[in-house]
C-alpha cells in the first residue's frame, strides 16, 4: 500500500509541475462560475431552485469536459514512461507492475477529484452571492453530482490506461483517446437516437433501452444526475425517462464501478505481458 501511495504522490507532483492540476481546476471553476451566475438569473421568475439549475448545467458540462481531461492525463501514463525509458527504472525497484498501474491510477484520480471538487465547490459557494437561498435537498444532489463526476473521471482514466497499455507509442494513444471520447460523448447517443426513431418502439423496449444505456458510462452518469432527483429531472426534461427506467441509482453506480474495474483489469493484463 505504501508503494502505491508513493507512486500516486509522484503522479500528483508531476501533475502540479506540468500544470495539469491548476489548468483543470481553473477551467472547471471558470465554466462552473459562468453557468452558476447565468443559470441563477431566471430562478425568481420560474420558481425553480437555483442549485437545481446549476446541477443540470454542470452535469451537461461534466459529460463533455471531465472525460476529455481524464483521457488527456492518462493516455500516455504507461506508454509515455516506456518511451522515455523511465518505466525500466521504476521496475528496477521492488515494485510489481500492478502496483505501478494502481499507484498511477490513484494519483490521476486524485488530480481529477481535487480539480472537480474545488472548481464546482467554488461555484456552489458563490451561489449565495446571487441573493437566492439554497435548498438542502438540492445541496445533497449537488454533492452527489460532484462525487459521481469524480467516478466518471475515474472511468475514463481507466480507459486511458487501457489505451496506454495497448498503444505502441504516445501519438497512437492520443489519437485513439480522442476517438474514444468522441464515441462515448457524441456518437453513441446520436446512433442510439437514430435507432430509436427508426424502430418506433417495436424492438427497443424500455428494458432493452436500459441495457443499452449501461453500455455508455456517460449515459449512466447522465441518468444518475439528471433523472435521479424529481426536481432536477423535471428541469432537465428527463422526468419521463426517469419514470420509465428501471435503473436505480445503486444500479447506475454499480455500472460505473464495473466501467472502472474492467478497463483497469484489462490494462493490467496488457501491461503485465508487454515487453519493455
Amino acid at each position: 500500500m505504501r508503494s502505491i501511495l508513493i507512486i500516486a504522490g509522484k503522479e500528483v507532483q508531476e501533475g502540479l509541475r506540468n500544470r495539469w492540476v491548476v489548468a483543470a481546476t481553473v477551467l472547471l471553476a471558470t465554466l462552473a462560475l459562468t453557468l452558476t451566475f447565468l443559470g441563477s438569473a431566471p430562478t425568481g421568475n420560474v420558481g425553480v431552485e437555483p442549485l437545481d439549475i446549476v446541477i443540470v448545467s454542470l452535469s451537461s458540462l461534466t459529460i463533455f469536459l471531465v472525460p476529455l481531461i481524464a483521457l488527456l492525463i492518462s493516455h500516455d501514463a504507461l506508454v509515455g514512461e516506456v518511451e522515455r525509458g523511465t518505466m525500466l527504472l521504476l521496475l528496477s525497484y521492488p515494485l510489481a507492475r500492478w502496483q505501478i498501474l494502481l499507484g498511477k491510477f490513484v494519483g490521476h484520480v486524485a488530480i481529477l477529484a481535487f480539480a472537480t471538487a474545488t472548481g464546482y465547490g467554488i461555484a456552489a459557494a458563490s451561489l449565495p452571492l446571487t441573493g437566492t437561498p439554497v435548498n438542502w435537498a438540492s445541496l445533497a444532489a449537488f454533492l452527489g453530482m460532484i462525487g459521481s463526476s469524480v467516478v466518471l473521471g475515474g472511468v475514463f482514466v481507466a480507459i486511458g490506461y487501457l489505451l496506454s497499455a495497448l498503444a505502441a507509442n504516445r501519438g497512437t494513444a492520443a489519437g485513439v483517446a480522442i476517438g474514444v471520447w468522441l464515441f462515448f460523448v457524441l456518437l453513441f447517443d446520436m446512433a442510439l437516437l437514430g435507432l430509436l426513431v427508426a424502430d418506433q418502439g417495436r424492438t427497443i423496449t424500455a428494458p432493452v433501452l436500459d441495457a443499452v444505456l449501461l453500455l455508455n458510462p456517460a449515459d449512466a452518469y447522465r441518468l444518475l444526475n439528471l433523472a435521479g432527483s424529481g426536481s432536477v429531472s423535471m428541469l432537465a426534461g428527463m422526468a419521463g425517462l426517469a419514470g420509465d427506467s428501471a435503473l436505480r441509482p445503486s444500479v447506475l453506480l454499480a455500472a460505473l464501478g464495473v466501467w472502472i474495474l474492467l478497463p483497469l483489469g484489462l490494462a493490467w493484463l496488457a501491461f503485465s505481458r508487454r515487453e519493455l
